[in-house]
């Protein structure tokens, strides 16, 4: 069974030990998960209601959308660990000779490129559960806006911890030109969604406040 079937316990007492996985990349899965979920539940509780009537069908769209992203950022937390595990095990292979520190240089390197795509393909996710938040955010009900906001802003947060794993593995990378692509795409991702983190919240924020 993966990450994602373990219990909240579970997950927190393995994360917070010295194994090797879980570990960022796996509570960023969870926690972009669980803002998606928030999203998700602004859609529950518009879902049927007269005063939102004229959102009906986009309402049961969404409801469906955000479900299956939901799950796939969940998968996101065991992508993860398995993106880890060869890397794990290269940084173990013998240097001695020329030929063991040759082979372990190009190991660590397919290492290095699946540890680093593994991240930037999760940002890609939580960039698609961001706009969707944004959206239920616009058309949700108003007495759980307070809970698309907060979904924005654990989405963020999973968004820029995501982007440090790109980052440290990219950084350790030879071929610097593949390197330096991944690195572009996470920093429009980090940029697009800092831009939605803010439109959104500050939206949610005046909606309350008044």
């Amino acid at each position: 069974m993966g990450m994602s079937s373990n219990s909240i316990d579970s997950f927190i007492e393995e994360l917070s030990s010295k194994a090797a996985v879980p570990g960022g990349g796996g509570a960023c899965g969870l926690v972009a998960a669980v803002g998606m979920s928030l999203g998700n539940m602004v859609m529950a509780l518009t879902d049927g209601k007269k005063k939102y009537a004229k959102y009906q069908e986009e309402v049961e769209e969404t409801i469906k959308k955000a479900s299956i992203l939901t799950k796939d950022l969940l998968e996101c937390m065991d992508k993860d660990a398995k993106a880890f595990e060869p890397l794990s095990k290269a940084y173990a292979l013998p240097k001695e000779t020329r030929e063991e520190i040759e082979y372990r240089d190009k190991v660590m390197e397919e290492a290095l490129l699946a540890a680093a795509k593994a991240p930037l393909e999760m940002m890609e996710l939580i960039l698609d559960a961001m706009k969707m938040i944004d959206r239920i955010a616009q058309i949700g009900s108003r007495l759980a806006l307070s809970d698309a906001g907060v979904g924005i802003s654990m989405c963020n947060s999973a968004m820029e911890g995501a982007s440090l794993n790109v980052y440290i593995n990219t950084k350790l990378m030879k071929n610097t030109k593949e390197a330096k692509v991944l690195e572009l795409r996470a920093d429009e991702l980090r940029k697009q969604a800092s831009e939605i983190a803010t439109k959104t919240f500050d939206y949610v924020l005046k909606e309350i406040r008044g």
